[in-house]
C-alpha cells in the first residue's frame, strides 16, 4: 500500500510534465496549421492573379473560413486552459496576425471580383512577395521550439520580404499616379490603388508575425 502510493507520488511530476508539453503542442499544432493554411492561400492567390476566375477566388474564400475555424478553436482552447505553455497574450496576439494575413489575401481577390480589378505586373509580383513571406512564417512555426534559431532565421527572411514589398508598393504607386487622363483612368487607379493596399497591409501582419515569432524565441526558446 505505501509502496503504491509512493510509486504514484514519484509519478506526480511525470504526469505534469507531459500534461504540460501536451498543451505546449496543442497550442503550437494550431498555430502551425493557421501558418500552414496562410501558405495554401498565398498560393490561391499567386494562381488567382494568373488566373482570375470565380473558382480560384472560391478557393481563397474557403481556406480563410477554415483558417478562422482554426483560430475560432484555438482561442476556444486558450479561455478554457489555465497554465499555457507560452504567455496567453502572445499565443492570442500571433494567431490574430497570422489569421489577418489570411483576412488581407480574401479581402484582396473579393474586391478585385467586386470592382472588376485585372491583375497585372505590380500584382502578381505582390502576390509572391507575400506568399514567399506567409512560407517563411510556416518554417519558422515549424522550427519552434526544437531548431529555435533556426525559427528566428526564418522571421528574419519574413520580414525582409516585407520591406521588398515596401519597395513595390512605392513603385506601383508611382506608376499608377502617372497614369490618369481622364475620369476612367481616375476610377480606376482608385480600384487599384485600394488592392494594393490590401496587399501592403497583408505583408506588414507578415512582418508582425516574424517579430512575434522572434520575441516568443527569446522569452521561452
Amino acid at each position: 500500500m505505501i509502496s503504491r502510493l509512493l510509486n504514484g507520488l514519484a509519478s506526480i511530476p511525470v504526469r505534469i510534465s507531459q500534461s504540460f508539453r501536451a498543451r505546449q503542442s496543442r497550442f503550437l499544432e494550431r498555430l502551425r496549421l493557421q501558418a500552414h493554411l496562410n501558405v495554401e492561400a498565398g498560393q490561391a492567390l499567386a494562381e488567382y492573379m494568373h488566373k482570375p476566375n470565380q473558382k480560384n477566388a472560391q478557393h481563397i474564400t474557403q481556406l480563410e473560413k477554415n483558417a478562422d475555424e482554426v483560430r475560432r478553436m484555438l482561442i476556444d482552447e486558450l479561455n478554457r486552459t489555465f497554465v499555457t505553455p507560452i504567455d496567453r497574450e502572445d499565443i492570442h496576439a500571433l494567431s490574430r496576425v497570422i489569421d489577418d494575413i489570411a483576412d488581407e489575401i480574401s479581402d484582396t481577390v473579393n474586391e478585385m471580383e467586386i470592382l472588376e480589378v485585372e491583375p497585372n505586373s505590380y500584382l502578381r509580383r505582390m502576390a509572391d512577395l507575400l506568399c514567399a513571406g506567409a512560407e517563411e512564417i510556416k518554417l519558422a512555426m515549424d522550427r519552434i521550439p526544437l531548431h529555435p534559431g533556426v525559427a528566428t532565421t526564418h522571421a528574419i527572411r519574413a520580414k525582409a520580404t516585407d520591406n521588398n514589398m515596401e519597395m513595390l508598393y512605392a513603385e506601383a504607386l508611382a506608376d499608377l499616379f502617372r497614369k490618369p487622363r481622364d475620369l476612367e483612368s481616375l476610377v480606376d487607379m482608385m480600384k487599384l490603388r485600394e488592392i494594393y493596399r490590401h496587399l501592403f497591409h497583408a505583408s506588414e501582419r507578415v512582418a508582425d508575425a516574424a517579430n512575434l515569432i522572434e520575441d516568443i524565441v527569446v522569452k521561452f526558446f
